[in-house]
């Protein structure tokens, strides 16, 4: 089995996302990663989706959610011809005595500080899962108290968007003289 990245532009209407992670489900894959948000055209969502299966199941489950009708259209973005991130933010213990170590770690992994108390520091960092998984290993040692992340999105690189043909222009709103 290896992981595979789909973007998936699907209508901006309930119940979309459910009807697409159950199809996954009935299949028996589990979704790795899943993240969903507006595209440049309001009534337009984005998927992308993490999941790691073989080549042959995927094919049958891209050509069910091509039945769909909210489905637009659907890319399996490979990894060096697109750009993939994530969002993490951990709540790590900093007393007086740690708090230099931590932030020094802070800045090795361009990260940022979102929030400080007197004994812990939240720190937001994004970046491809590897530089996560590295950055959690470097703060491990001084305690984590919380963690969240986010799902992956992901992008093609170049000029080309997977919705330049699908989809019509955004409208761009002159100011008036």
């Amino acid at each position: 089995m290896s992981k595979h990245t789909l973007s998936v532009l699907v209508e901006n209407k309930p119940g979309v996302l459910a009807r697409i992670a159950g199809l996954f489900s009935r299949r028996g894959f589990n979704i790795e990663s899943l993240a969903v948000g507006p595209t440049e055209h309001p009534e337009v969502s984005r998927m992308t989706i993490v999941v790691n299966v073989d080549v042959s199941p995927l094919e049958q489950v891209t050509k069910q959610l091509n039945k769909l009708i909210e489905v637009i259209k659907i890319v399996e973005l490979d990894g060096p011809a697109s750009i993939s991130r994530e969002l993490m933010l951990v709540k790590v213990k900093a007393d007086p005595q740690t708090r230099g170590a931590v932030l020094d770690a802070v800045q090795l992994f361009r990260a940022k500080v979102v929030d400080v108390s007197p004994d812990a520091i939240t720190i937001q960092a994004t970046g491809n899962a590897d530089k996560l998984g590295d950055f959690l290993r470097v703060l491990e040692p001084f305690g984590i108290r919380e963690l969240v992340q986010s799902g992956m999105v992901a992008i093609g690189r170049g000029s080309r968007s997977i919705s330049e043909r699908t989809l019509r222009p955004v409208p761009v709103a002159v100011p008036a003289p």
